[in-house]
């Protein structure tokens, strides 16, 4: 197995207890290489390296316009390298690599993007109320950022806190999952590469409770961003919280994909597909609720579970596979008990149901592709996130009634909405709780559109000119241009 280390200040090192623990690949379900087990005294480390790069004139006093070009830099690195971190990332987390591979290929744009925002951060002349001041404001960087990332799209995750913490000047320890950390150790080879200085980035990689909650705690850690579940986002917050941090949550989602009986079927069939079988479910952003207008919700179904049936299973790595196995073996064996609960729940098995047991699926962590009808919005496999490929469809009558039973989860990340009325789909995205809502199509994300959630689905927003201020804080100056102090008692 390969055997890999750590990046801290520069330099390729062990853990200081010189441990290491095995990753899987979920394909096979054999172990395939060997990651540092970091703790307490390498987050020390490497916090201490960032906060002096964050000081250091090698990175401090450069110009916005030069941080820039360091980006760009990366990310013409990242483009040259893609095909080999895509098949990196479907070894180590089991997704497709016609999915890994087109998420490596479109990372360049957040550097292209973020690069060019870099010096573009304006602070603000106010014409101030005062006689004889002048005041403007400064768009600072914030320190050091901790960036925690799940398994599920480990390196476009990191890229969208990344590239604009980066461009804002900050500088980041990051924590990549302990099921996924071989393609952001790849990674983090380029950075030398495009030119950063030791420190400005460092991967510490471990498990949560070893690495992430002291990483949190420390005091030079100025902002956490983190994605995965809700749970984990709540007590990442609450830790934060006792240092009065600022925090980015991207959490989970129950995503609700309506469907109205004037739509496309035959798109809204391949959307809700899309929306729940694509990466196997294991997505924030999974449609794992299709809401289907009643007067179309027999046909619809039907149509749903004759394509979902061409589903084909297999090796992740082979660019015809369309589904492949669960990540993780606690994850697989999660999925399987959600099945369990909507079965006695009385929903109705109208396709899947079991982990599958094809030839092409190997020794791998499989599920087949699962769609559940009859089910009630308030029962569990309605509510709560599963996060492998199980669908909850659901009827309606009314616009009214389909809103209403979107919004009645804790969760609020994506809807889908499938019709060819306009005044209806303007409505209803003025209306759905979600921090992003698509019209007759599913899955689109950009480097130039924010992202995040309303609700238990998190906090801030990543991608865009939004991101770019979730890492930077304003300061405001004044400056007397009278050359008198009024009176000293008084507050001027």
């Amino acid at each position: 197995m390969q055997k890999h280390q750590m990046l801290i200040d520069g330099e390729w090192v062990a853990a200081q207890k010189g441990e290491y623990f095995e990753s899987f690949n979920p394909f096979t379900g054999e172990p395939w290489a060997l990651i540092p087990r970091a703790g307490a005294a390498d987050v020390e480390l490497a916090v201490a390296a960032a906060r002096n790069a964050f000081k250091n004139p090698a990175w401090r006093g450069i110009s916005a316009s030069a941080r820039g070009a360091l980006l760009r830099r990366l990310g013409d690195l990242v483009a040259r390298d893609a095909e080999k971190l895509g098949i990196l990332e479907t070894r180590d987390n089991g997704k497709l690599i016609s999915e890994m591979g087109a998420q490596t290929r479109y990372m360049p744009q957040w550097y292209y993007y973020f690069g060019g925002l870099a010096d573009k951060m304006e602070g603000r002349v106010i014409p101030i109320d005062k006689a004889g001041c002048f005041n403007f404001t400064l768009e600072e960087p914030l320190g050091v950022v901790a960036a925690i990332t799940p398994w599920n799209s480990p390196l476009m995750l990191a890229t969208w806190k990344l590239a604009p913490a980066l461009a804002a000047g900050n500088t980041v320890v990051w924590k990549p999952s302990e099921h996924s950390s071989v393609s952001a150790l790849e990674f983090g080879k380029l950075f030398a590469e495009a030119g950063f200085p030791p420190g400005v980035v460092n991967i510490l990689t471990g498990f949560g409770n070893e690495v992430g909650t002291p990483l949190i705690a420390h005091n030079d850690v100025a902002k956490v961003a983190f994605t995965g579940g809700d749970r984990t986002g709540q007590a990442v917050y609450e830790q934060a919280a006792r240092g009065i941090k600022k925090v980015t949550l991207e959490l989970g989602g129950k995503s609700a994909n309506i469907v109205f009986g004037d739509a496309n079927l035959d798109n809204a069939v391949k959307g809700v597909v899309s929306g729940i079988f694509a990466a196997t479910g294991q997505t924030c952003i999974a449609g794992s609720r299709a809401l289907v207008e009643r007067s179309v919700h027999d046909e619809f179904v039907r149509r749903l579970v004759d394509f979902a049936r061409t589903a084909k299973m297999g090796d992740p790595l082979d660019p015809g596979t369309q589904v492949g196995p669960i990540t993780t073996k606690p994850q697989y064996a999660k999925v399987l008990e959600y099945i369990q609960i909507a079965k006695d729940e009385g929903a109705k098995c109208a396709l899947g149901g079991t982990a599958a047991s094809r030839p092409e699926c190997g020794s791998g962590w499989f599920v087949e592709p699962t769609i559940f009808t009859g089910v009630d919005p308030k029962m569990r496999i309605a509510q709560e996130e599963v996060f492998g490929p199980v669908l909850s469809v659901i009827p309606f009558d009314g616009e009214e009634q389909a809103v209403a039973i979107a919004n009645d989860t804790q969760y609020g990340l994506a809807a889908g909405l499938w019709t060819e009325n306009m005044g209806r789909a303007i409505r209803m995205s003025q209306t759905l709780e979600a921090g992003t809502v698509w019209i007759n199509t599913y899955r689109a994300t950009s480097y130039m559109s924010p992202f995040g959630g309303y609700k238990r689905s998190g906090i801030g927003r990543e991608s865009g000119l939004s991101a770019m201020r979730e890492y930077l804080q304003e300061k405001s100056v004044w400056i007397d241009t009278s050359g008198n102090v009024p009176n000293p008692f008084v507050m001027r």
